[in-house]
């Protein structure tokens, strides 16, 4: 990839619309989502996911949770650095666990976004195909994103978005023939067709058939 960075999963969904176990721990193409993001990131000096004691997580994860437990994502993320310590690192990758499609490659794309460190770029945002910045599948300078975080105040229930106000943000969009990298499973449907690009069997024939991009 591009150099040494950190990562932080954030793995607080309870995954209600999906109606099944937590969102984070459901199954894509054999693998719990949660652990399908941390192999996206698998060379990272540090990773750090943030979810509920039982979550399944590869070996040489840290596991925390944020006080008040489901506290929202950005509570979440100042726990996860919070583990990470200090100082931190860096770069930070910042990730939803909801993200099965995350590759390696656009892992790279958004770490690249973010230049030299004397550049002022101080975060880089995966966008979607329809140019909407994904907040939580981004990386950020260490420092700025520990500024971000204490002009937020207190994190409980913040909205992410507003961890962006005032930072120096790069939209990185993928090339048309990638995987949808953003494509996270919050719906049934979104989580089907997920495992139909995946060819996963559990999406059904029809699904997977159907399914070759989450968009068409």
């Amino acid at each position: 990839m591009t150099g040494e960075y950190a990562a932080v999963v954030l793995a607080g969904g309870a995954g209600r619309r999906l109606g099944g176990p937590a969102k984070p721990a459901t199954p894509v193409g054999g693998r719990p989502m949660v652990c399908r993001v941390l192999d996206a990131v698998a060379d990272a000096v540090a990773r750090v996911a943030v979810g509920a004691p039982d979550l399944p997580v590869p070996p040489g994860v840290s596991l925390t949770r944020e006080r008040p437990a489901d506290g929202g994502p950005v509570a979440g993320l100042a726990a996860g650095l919070a583990a990470l310590g200090d100082p931190l690192p860096d770069r930070v990758v910042v990730l939803a666990a909801d993200l099965p499609l995350l590759t390696p490659a656009a892992v790279g794309r958004l770490l690249a976004a973010l230049g030299d460190p004397r550049a002022p770029v101080e975060a880089a945002v995966l966008a979607d195909d329809a140019g909407r910045p994904q907040w939580l599948c981004a990386a950020w300078r260490g420092d700025a994103l520990a500024r971000a975080l204490a002009a937020l105040g207190p994190p409980r229930g913040a909205a992410v978005r507003r961890l962006y106000a005032d930072a120096a943000v790069a939209r990185v969009d993928l090339p048309a023939d990638a995987p949808p990298a953003w494509w996270d499973c919050d719906t049934p449907d979104a989580l089907a067709r997920a495992r139909g690009w995946l060819g996963d069997p559990s999406a059904g024939p029809a699904r997977s058939a159907g399914a070759q991009h989450p968009d068409q």
